[in-house]
Order: structure tokens, then C-alpha cells, then sequence
């Protein structure tokens, strides 16, 4: 049984994107199927999917922290500055509604999504850098995401930044910890570490949950305005892979490194913004919609971002290859 389990799960982790977007699909054509994951079980459901990370850290990861402060500091600022500011400007140069924009942002001043850290390993990218950018940032977020919100949206919107921050440190740093004191406690025992093989499927099974909860609620709306919405999350995720990638050329970061700070950058914890949009702006039910978009786009975006960054391996090991025989 747990080996049909890990390949299952392994098969969800390669086809995120396809799983989630057919469960988008599937949702629209029949609501009912996700109409349980509302309010709290929603909330639930993500907490879930950040103690699958928690379980997957280790002393090792926290090291790595403290051995790269700069590569850190250079990601943090990355992360919290391009993305934020990004989904700020849109706003205004696309002219989109009020709702749609304080989705956008709340996209943009999130922490980074924890498949990241798989689309840095399917494009060769540095993993262990990944993940101590997503450890960062959602530590950080308790603070930055909220006073980003209220910096950025606060004239137009009321912004609960204290309920915020209550809000990230239940639903994100709580678990994190919760599923670190459990592979501190039984990370050694080779049990555990077939549970943990399952782990990356369950976290794709919450994601498509959170996708398949908003779209129930609010599919008649993603279509209306989908055009107008997607455009908006399209240029600030790619806009965001390319801020990022630069961020690492200009600190001389090795090929690995950039490639992983681009994708780190561009994919937000769009299913924390889902999130925190139907918690706290309950009356902008489109700023849930925009969450929700990133959601799906940003896992089939960063897929193919992997996929591109393969290929160009591929062309230039084909092009050595090449000039050698003419050699």
C-alpha cells in the first residue's frame, strides 16, 4: 500500500500542473465537488500543506541559512521588493478594479510556494538554496506581508494587518514547526522516511483543494473577468522570473543559483493569498479569484520555466558536442 502510494504521489508531483488545472476545469463544470473547502476547512487544508514542508526540514536546512546570509538577504529583498512593487504597478497601468488589484498584490507580497522548490530541482537549480528562500520568506511573512498590504493597498482598502499576521502565524510558521519538531523527533527512523516520500503528493492534493474551493465558489466570476484577471497574473509572474533571474546575474550568483532565485521570485504562496483574500476581504470576492488564478498559473508557469531552462542544457551540451567533432 505505501508504495502505491509513493508512486502516486510521485506522479502528482511531476504533473502539478495538469493535476491542477484539470481539477480547476473539472470544478467549474461541477461546483459541488469542492464546495466543502470554504472558511476554516480551507484554512485547514493549507496548514496542511505547510506541515508536509515542515517534515521535509532539517538541521542542515537552518545551516544552510546561516552559511549564506548574503545569498539571504539577496533573496529576501528579491522576493519582498520586485513582486510587491510589480503587482503594484500593473494595478495602475492596467487600470484593474479595486478587487482584482488587492488580489494581485496580496499574490505579490506573499511569501514563496513551497513548489518552488520542486521546479528548482526539476531544472537542475540549487534546491538547498530554494528552500532556505522559502523558509526565509515565510518566516518573514507574519510581519512583511501585512505591512506590505497595508503600505501598498492601505489607501484604498482596509487592511486588518494585525488579524494578518495572526492569520500567516496559524496557518503557515505554526505548522512549519510542527512538522520540524516531528523529523527532529523521528526523522532517523526509516518509517518515517517512507512517509515523508508520500508527503509531496499530499501537499499537490491540498494545493488542488484550495484551487477547487475557490473556483466552486467562484467560477461564474473567473470566466467573466478572466481575461482582464489573467493578464495581470501572466505579466507579474513572468515579470517576476525575469526580475529574479537578473537579481542573481547582478550577484554574480553561479547558473544553478540564478535559475533558482528566478523561480523563487516569480512563484508566490498564491494559496496563502487564496487564503488570507476570502478571510480578510470577504466583500472583494475577484481578489479571491486573482489568488486562485496564480494558484494554477504560477505551477504550470514554473514547469515550463524548468522545462525551458532543460533544454537550453540540452542545446548547449548538443552544441559542444558538435564543435568538438568538428575539432
Amino acid at each position: 500500500m505505501m508504495r502505491f502510494l509513493q508512486a502516486v504521489s510521485a506522479w502528482l508531483a511531476k504533473w502539478t500542473p495538469l493535476f491542477i488545472a484539470l481539477v480547476a476545469v473539472g470544478t467549474y463544470f461541477v461546483p459541488d465537488a469542492f464546495g466543502w473547502v470554504r472558511g476554516d476547512t480551507q484554512t485547514a487544508v493549507l496548514g496542511v500543506i505547510m506541515l508536509t514542508m515542515g517534515m521535509t526540514l532539517k538541521d542542515e536546512d537552518f545551516k544552510i541559512l546561516a552559511s549564506r546570509p548574503q545569498d539571504m538577504v539577496i533573496g529576501a529583498l528579491a522576493q519582498f521588493t520586485f513582486m510587491p512593487l510589480i503587482a503594484w504597478t500593473l494595478v495602475r497601468v492596467l487600470g484593474l478594479p479595486r478587487e482584482v488589484g488587492v488580489g494581485l498584490m496580496l499574490v505579490g507580497c506573499c511569501p514563496g510556494g513551497v513548489s518552488s522548490n520542486i521546479m528548482s530541482f526539476l531544472c537542475k537549480g540549487d534546491v538547498a538554496f530554494s528552500v532556505g528562500m522559502t523558509t526565509v520568506s515565510t518566516l518573514a511573512a507574519p510581519l512583511m506581508t501585512p505591512f506590505l498590504m497595508l503600505w501598498l493597498a492601505g489607501e484604498t482598502v482596509d487592511v486588518d494587518a494585525i488579524g494578518m499576521f495572526k492569520s500567516i502565524l496559524i496557518v503557515t510558521i505554526l505548522p512549519i514547526a510542527l512538522g520540524y519538531a516531528f523529523n527532529a523527533a523521528f526523522g532517523k527512523r526509516n518509517c518515517y522516511r517512507e512517509v515523508l516520500k508520500v508527503m509531496p503528493g499530499i501537499a499537490v492534493l491540498g494545493l488542488a483543494c484550495i484551487v477547487g474551493g475557490v473556483v466552486s465558489a467562484h467560477g461564474a466570476s473567473i470566466v467573466k473577468s478572466g481575461v482582464l484577471i489573467f493578464v495581470g497574473v501572466f505579466l507579474h509572474n513572468s515579470l517576476g522570473y525575469v526580475l529574479g533571474y537578473l537579481s542573481g546575474v547582478a550577484a554574480r550568483f553561479p547558473q544553478s543559483k540564478r535559475r533558482t532565485i528566478s523561480i523563487e521570485v516569480g512563484m508566490q504562496n498564491a494559496g496563502l493569498a487564496t487564503v488570507l483574500a476570502g478571510k480578510h476581504f470577504p466583500t472583494m470576492p475577484e481578489a479571491a479569484v486573482a489568488s486562485a488564478v496564480s494558484c494554477v498559473w504560477h505551477s504550470v508557469s514554473g514547469a515550463l520555466l524548468a522545462g525551458i531552462f532543460n533544454m537550453a542544457d540540452a542545446l548547449v551540451a548538443s552544441t559542444r558536442k558538435q564543435l568538438r567533432g568538428l575539432k
